[in-house]
């Protein structure tokens, strides 16, 4: 190193001001960009690709972000040393309904697809608090007015998003990304979706939809979770229709009796002898059958259950399964509509007129609790009603997004065939999912469990507004109704198309809506719809062949594991159905992060932390340092009050800047070797360290490769450093050019190990003594100097024992010894003899012996006060 690099190294070196040079640096130089010439030229063997999880633009990001990103950057930014050409991009989710919630409270508004567009449109205000807020209060504008404001608001969150994890260090190319909303996205996703449609693979049907009353939109059985729910069960009376008696049911759903289509009861249970027998629903007076099914649980109430439609999805199973004694299907009474409040009428299953007229004077246009109340009054007044029990909690079905329990109605719908009713195609992405290498192993039982418990086809339909639109039309026949049979598909070329705005071939915007004419599908695509193709997405599938062919399939899927049953199972099913082959070659499952009372961090539950402070306050790097501490799949605590492993982390970063501004302060003569036995064996230890460095990365490990070189490294400044500190200093030792050189070397060796983790201490410096970015420089190769591990072991030992003696003798440790015996074994002796000269200079020591004993022991004269 020239006299000039030398005095580029600062005073007194601090990590603050390291993340805005070295960001900006990066961005200029284009260390991240991935290099499509030397990608085309190495072919894609030499291509490292990851799928990047694309975050939803609709809030903030939070710590677990931070977490999980940070896996994947250290895993990205080995691979680059390894002399792969990453491909690393950045999607942005901006679709959805997070999206168009956070719209609706940030600036006050909703949308009402039925008025018209204005251009001059100005939301009430800006900055609301993302929280919840009623229907009523905010200002109903048109769809095109509505879509406008979500292009606004995502773009400024992505901003955001994009300072953040620039702070944070990601090596991202950032002239690799997509949006799930721009025009390439769209085109590519209705493009997918019309070849399922070709293939057979997407079909529309009219069935019960789990739906979302608050979002007015179908649910898909992916992004279901179970929540408590207060509830009690209600005893209630059926007679027989011969009135020779009653059957006895429980229910938490009183509210739903109008649509009583059947009784059920276990074929072995208490009621097995009244299968068959018909009875009639109280006060609504309709005639209904007791059926037989083995969902049906005997200890469970009375043994017998009512089956509604609907009012939870064993309703569905029994309404599909069950025939009537004359082998009909059971009919479908809906009773609650999209809103989420029952109807004008009565079903038509409801023979008691005084109950028809009841139900429209007093049920008809209340909300479920509000009918629930009214009709326990009622079957009260009328004794049907015998008991209601206390009340209990128990699990009920929300959107996970939602507010509200979702309800069960039937609606027109679009689905992808998922395996759930179709074997070979379950057999398939198992077989994918047992071919990929998931990391850790475990996490492929949870795509398994889920692969095998599907219930339904995937429904893929949402009635919203901020989406990809389902490209499609339907012909009108003579009366203006939709004929369903005859669905109007766009050539592929003219793709993206909106259908609400753009014509079908053949017909004119006159025909639209018109007897004879056409309807347009208003519906959306549901986002995972999209999210499953961010293998499409970003490596240019049906857009950019090359790049489709040197990134696909890719290398890497890193995720959280509470989104294995949407966004990696559903990304698997597309890739499956379109090239019959896992999109990816690994799997990389993060943990969650948990609050210090071991909870789960969530922006429900109110404890999530913002990265930013953390960042701010901490350092990028010891903010990484923390994420890379924890292995993949397992949950980590973090307490913002006191981030225990974010600090040492910190302290790891600064020792990094300290101790190599020391170690470059010894020149390397020119033709240095080195020759010392100490110096030989540290090397030698270092070389066992980029061993299995290598491989604990090379196996997803970067908890592993991180723990072997920070305890090295700690081994190095604490020991080694202290022995050779001397040695290095003095130009008259024979061995001075051997200690030099080997400083040199392991600093050069430790910065390369410890770069994916610590990114910018280890950049600022990398740049004091070498040319170009350490994180394009090679990855360390053992350097194989023939030395024995043994001499550096005893010689820290040696140390460690040497300052013990001196602090139990009350004396500083640069106190001289005139005489000190070190006592070991006979297998050390050799080691420490070998590593004498240097434990005299660090221990100034005048005489040291060495005397063969079976416990290691180290015991020292302290020179007189005057030789002091």
């Amino acid at each position: 190193m020239s006299e000039s690099a030398l005095s580029q190294i600062p005073d007194k070196p601090v990590l603050e001001g390291l993340e805005a040079k070295w960001g900006e640096a990066w961005s200029e130089r284009g260390t991240y960009l991935f290099d499509r010439i030397r990608a085309a030229q190495a072919g894609r063997d030499g291509v490292y690709s990851i799928d990047t999880p694309p975050p939803t633009a609709s809030g903030s990001l939070h710590i677990g972000h931070v977490f999980s990103y940070t896996h994947t950057d250290v895993k990205a930014r080995y691979e680059r040393m390894r002399g792969k050409t990453v491909f690393y991009p950045m999607g942005w989710d901006d679709n959805g309904l997070p999206t168009e919630r956070r719209v609706q409270n940030y600036y006050g508004v909703r949308c009402d697809p039925s008025l018209p567009y204005d251009p001059d449109f100005t939301p009430p205000f800006e900055g609301g608090d993302n929280k919840s807020s009623r229907a009523a209060d905010q200002v109903p504008i048109s769809r095109r007015n509505f879509i406008e404001l979500c292009e606004r608001l995502t773009v400024e969150d992505e901003k955001q998003f994009e300072a953040l994890f620039r702070q944070l260090g990601l090596s991202v190319d950032w002239t690799q990304t997509y949006r799930t909303i721009s025009d390439d996205t769209i085109r590519q996703s209705q493009l997918a979706f019309l070849r399922n449609l070709e293939r057979g693979e997407a079909y529309q049907s009219l069935a019960p939809t789990l739906w979302d009353i608050d979002f007015r939109s179908a649910i898909a059985q992916a992004e279901l979770e179970d929540r408590d729910q207060q509830a009690a069960y209600h005893t209630i009376d059926f007679p027989f229709a011969d009135d020779s008696g009653s059957i006895t049911i429980e229910t938490t759903r009183p509210e739903l009796l109008p649509a009583c289509i059947a009784i059920v009861t276990h074929p072995e249970g208490p009621h097995k002898h009244l299968i068959g027998t018909k009875v009639r629903t109280p006060f609504f007076g309709a005639e209904i059958e007791i059926h037989g099914h083995h969902l049906a649980q005997p200890d469970k109430g009375t043994g017998a259950a009512m089956v509604c439609t609907f009012g939870d999805v064993t309703d569905i199973i029994w309404w599909r399964e069950l025939r009537t004694a004359d082998g009909h299907d059971l009919p479908n009474m809906t009773t609650i509509g999209l809103d989420g409040r029952f109807l004008p009428t009565a079903p038509s299953i409801v023979a008691n007129a005084e109950a028809a007229d009841w139900y429209a004077a007093e049920l008809a246009g209340k909300t479920v609790f509000s009918a629930r109340k009214a009709i326990v009054e009622k079957l009260q007044e009328t004794g049907d009603m015998t008991a209601v029990g206390k009340p209990f909690n128990h699990a009920v079905k929300f959107f996970e997004k939602g507010d509200r329990p979702l309800e069960i109605v039937s609606t027109r719908q679009w689905y992808i065939r998922n395996g759930a009713r179709d074997g070979e195609l379950r057999d398939e992405l198992l077989a994918h999912g047992t071919e990929l290498s998931w990391h850790p192993d475990f996490m492929r039982v949870r795509y398994e469990n889920w692969v095998g418990g599907l219930t339904g086809d995937w429904l893929v339909s949402r009635q919203r507004f901020f989406g990809v639109p389902i490209p499609l039309w339907y012909g009108l026949d003579e009366n203006g109704e939709r004929d369903y049979d005859r669905v109007l598909t766009p050539d592929h070329a003219a793709l993206p198309i909106d259908p609400t705005t753009d014509v079908p071939a053949g017909y004119s915007e006159d025909q639209r809506g018109v007897p004879g004419g056409f309807d347009a599908e208003a519906d959306i695509l549901d986002t995972w719809a999209t999210s499953s193709l961010t293998p499409q997405l970003a490596g240019g599938w049906q857009r950019d062949e090359e790049l489709w062919q040197l990134t696909s399939p890719f290398d890497l899927r890193p995720q959280g594991q509470d989104i294995i049953r949407t966004w990696l199972f559903s990304t698997m099913l597309r890739s499956t159905l379109e090239d019959g082959r896992s999109p990816w070659r690994n799997a990389a499952i993060s943990g969650f992060i948990v609050d210090p009372d071991r909870k789960k961090m969530s922006k429900s539950k109110g404890n999530v932390v913002t990265p930013a402070d953390i960042l701010d306050a901490h350092g990028s790097d010891a903010v990484r340092y923390w994420a890379a501490s924890s292995r993949l799949g397992m949950d980590a605590a973090f307490d913002p009050q006191n981030p225990t492993q974010v600090k040492i982390g910190r302290r790891l970063a600064i020792k990094v800047l300290n101790a190599a501004k020391f170690v470059l302060s010894f020149p390397v003569p020119e033709g240095a070797q080195v020759t010392h036995a100490l110096d030989a064996s540290m090397l030698t230890a270092l070389d066992a360290v980029v061993v299995e460095a290598t491989k604990a990365f090379e196996n997803y490990d970067q908890a592993k490769a991180l723990e072997v070189t920070e305890a090295f490294f700690w081994t190095f400044c604490d020991d080694y450093l202290e022995l050779v500190k001397e040695r290095a200093y003095n130009q008259a030792d024979v061995g001075q050019a051997s200690a030099a050189l080997a400083l040199r070397l392991a600093l050069s060796t430790l910065l390369r190990l410890l770069a994916p983790v610590i990114s910018f201490a280890t950049e600022e410096v990398w740049s004091w003594f070498e040319e170009g970015s350490v994180h394009t420089a090679a990855w360390p190769e053992p350097l194989r100097i023939d030395g024995d591990i043994a001499v550096l072991s005893a010689a820290s030992e040696a140390l460690i024992g040497i300052r013990r003696a001196k602090t139990e003798a009350k004396a500083s440790q640069k106190t001289p010894v005139s005489r000190a015996e070190i006592a070991a074994p006979a297998a050390k002796l050799d080691a420490l003899r070998a590593a004498a000269d240097d434990l005299r200079a660090v221990g100034r020591i005048a005489e040291l012996e060495f005397t063969e004993a079976a416990e290691f022991a180290v015991t020292i004269e302290l020179a007189p006060a005057e030789e002091a």
